[in-house]
């Protein structure tokens, strides 16, 4: 192979990427509330549809609900659904708010193979949004960490 067809190939791969990204989710159209992107793009904050629509990530740190220690509801940001009771709340430690167990049926989950290793990625079970991810270093009785985007979640004090 030569260099012509090394970054022929490299410049093919980040367009094929890019346009992969401005395209809506072929699952989106599976969940019980679905908006056109347009809508997504409306209703959502700039960071909330990065995060919800399109599996960014926020900075560690930066979601005011890490300092949320009031009793109530954690919903989806992009469709109101019931996510996570106070109750299960804890600090990981890892900039994000953090939940031992979600409330039934409320959220799923997906392979994530996005950074080049498996994760366990995290949607709303009701609308498909990215919430985050889950992993096994979380306290009892779970063991499990849901560590979410703050920015993906709305808080109603109880």
């Amino acid at each position: 192979m030569n260099r012509r067809h090394f970054l022929g190939g490299v410049a093919t791969g980040i367009g094929a990427l890019a346009l992969w990204q401005l395209l809506p989710a072929e699952a989106e159209a599976a969940y019980p509330y679905t908006l056109s992107d347009a809508e997504w793009r409306k209703r959502l904050s700039p960071w909330a549809y990065k995060v919800l629509r399109r599996q960014a990530t926020e900075y560690p740190g930066s979601s005011p609900l890490n300092k949320e220690h009031r009793a109530g509801i954690f919903a989806c940001a992009g469709c109101g659904q019931k996510l996570f009771s106070s109750k299960s709340k804890f600090d990981s430690g890892t900039g994000w708010p953090s939940f031992w167990v979600p409330l039934p049926r409320a959220v799923g989950e997906s392979r994530d193979t996005g950074l080049g290793y498996v994760r366990t990625e995290i949607h709303c079970a009701r609308c498909g949004g990215h919430l985050g991810h889950v992993f096994d270093d979380g306290p009892k009785p779970t063991g499990k960490r849901y560590c979410m985007n703050g920015v993906a979640l709305s808080f109603t004090p109880a």
